[in-house]
């Protein structure tokens, strides 16, 4: 398994009891391993389980690691807010910058985050970096169309007959 990757726990747990079946069924543990796509030391363990405690010791320890600190309802409600935009959470510009997120998080869920959690939180999220498009303010789109349809072509024939 990748690092990093979410354990299917169902999938897990449904292995574990499809390897019950069959040494119930008196397969060797090696061809049992085998069949489910297991170690022979975790079917051995398995095994043992079994007999000691039947069918409840093959029973997942549920959820790895540290329990989230944000629910799912509260991710969903942190992804809607950040789509909103900043100045909807009250921010004067419209850039949302990592410590402007962890500000959001803290006040509306009391969570206190650093900006590399948030940043490996957003990423989590489905969020990438964004780059504002440096442009003049005073860009005219219209004048810049007609210089590339008129005068474009005209400085591209000179710059040819140059020999450049």
């Amino acid at each position: 398994m990748a690092a990093g990757a979410k354990r299917d726990f169902v999938a897990l747990e449904q292995r574990r009891r499809e390897a019950a079946r069959l040494l119930r069924k008196g397969l060797s543990q090696a061809e049992v391993a085998r069949q489910v796509g297991a170690h022979r030391q975790s079917v051995s363990r398995w095994a043992a389980a079994l007999e000691e405690q039947g069918l409840r010791g093959l029973r997942g320890a549920g959820r790895a690691g540290r329990k989230p600190r944000l629910n799912e309802a509260q991710l969903k409600t942190l992804v809607r807010l950040l789509k909103r935009g900043p100045e909807a959470a009250g921010f004067a510009t419209g850039v949302w910058s990592l410590p402007r997120v962890a500000q959001l998080i803290e006040r509306r869920f009391g969570v206190r985050f650093g900006t590399t959690r948030v940043w490996q939180l957003l990423r989590g999220l489905g969020f990438k970096p964004q780059r504002p498009t440096r442009r003049a303010l005073e860009r005219d789109e219209a004048r810049i169309e007609q210089w590339k349809r008129k005068r474009w072509p005209q400085v591209k024939k000179t710059l040819s007959e140059k020999g450049g």
